[in-house]
């Protein structure tokens, strides 16, 4: 088993979700919801690595927030 880190992000100009793993070229899709992207990332993922190990331009380390006074 192997676990990818996704970002998922809401598109202001169609609505959909739009997720991506942050350093795999290619690995990204959209959807309209949470689990409909989850699998289509899944379907991705696992399609892109059929080509053997892939070579990551970066490794997920996480999200910060940052806090501005207003």
């Amino acid at each position: 088993m192997r676990t990818f880190s996704a970002v998922i992000e809401r598109c202001p100009e169609t609505g959909l979700l739009v997720g991506y793993v942050p350093g795999f070229p290619g690995a990204h899709s959209q959807a309209e919801s949470l689990d409909e992207l989850q699998a289509n990332l899944q379907e991705v993922i696992a399609l892109l690595l059929e080509d053997g190990e892939p070579r990551l331009d970066a490794d997920f380390v996480g999200l910060q927030q940052i806090c501005i006074p207003a």
